[in-house]
């Protein structure tokens, strides 16, 4: 079954196929709710516009609500042990470190919060990366009825094999199309910049598509608006980064 699995989620055509896939075989294990989040545009004080992230979820609306639209995830103690950290770690790590008073006064609240929620015991995984501008991490909450303990307890027998899984569905999703509402470009938008992105000019650009230079200009204005930059390199880097170019 495990084999099967990863040759399922590799062979994925959709994020939402991949998603679906990968939120029923984590549920077999216990871990019934899920938050993916990654950025392409980590500096060393943010984590990029909250627009720009790719977030995956199967929690309720609620749930949703609360910890990402009030940005509560920020603050959360895992979010920091995932930030300095690759790897899996236990929840238990956010219990020890209240004891020993390591925890910030929001790190806390988000605690509390959690824990009123149902969202108290799981793991957190934090994906490998080779840039210093992006970062994934998947936060995996286990059923209710358990407790760390037990989910300590399923770690240890099964936790190579789930940290796998998750790290094989973390990459074939970064290779699939996700379509961000605030960020989408048009037809044209998108044609001119993959044109811009072939080394060509205004000019050349213009000839190709049969318009002028300055329709031209203002299609790759319209594309900077669109993606919040200032400049056709960083919509040129944005829109490749949010796969919104060399779409087939």
């Amino acid at each position: 079954m495990t084999l099967e699995y990863i040759e399922a989620i590799t062979n994925a055509q959709s994020l939402e196929e991949l998603w679906a896939m990968h939120t029923e075989f984590m549920a077999s294990y216990g871990f019934d709710r899920l938050i993916y989040g990654y950025t392409n545009f980590r500096t060393n004080g943010s984590l990029g516009d909250v627009e720009d992230f790719m977030i995956l979820s199967n929690h309720d609306r609620a749930y949703l609500d609360k910890f990402l639209g009030e940005g509560l995830y920020f603050n959360g103690p895992m979010m920091r042990w995932s930030l300095e950290n690759t790897g899996a770690c236990s929840w238990s790590w956010v219990q020890s470190q209240a004891a020993q008073g390591n925890l910030t006064k929001d790190e806390i609240s988000v605690f509390e919060v959690n824990a009123q929620m149902g969202v108290f015991a799981g793991y957190t995984i934090s994906f490998p990366t080779i840039s210093s501008r992006t970062k994934g991490a998947i936060a995996m909450t286990a059923q209710r009825e358990l407790s760390q303990a037990d989910v300590d307890f399923i770690w240890a027998r099964d936790g190579k094999f789930i940290e796998l899984a998750n790290n094989i569905a973390h990459l074939k999703i970064l290779s699939l199309p996700y379509d961000y509402p605030d960020r989408m470009l048009t037809k044209r938008q998108r044609e001119v910049l993959e044109w811009v992105g072939d080394g060509k000019t205004i000019q050349d650009i213009a000839t190709l598509i049969d318009r002028t230079p300055a329709t031209i200009e203002k299609h790759l204005r319209l594309a900077r608006e669109a993606l919040n930059v200032e400049t056709t390199a960083q919509a040129l880097l944005k829109a490749s980064f949010l796969h919104q170019i060399y779409r087939p």
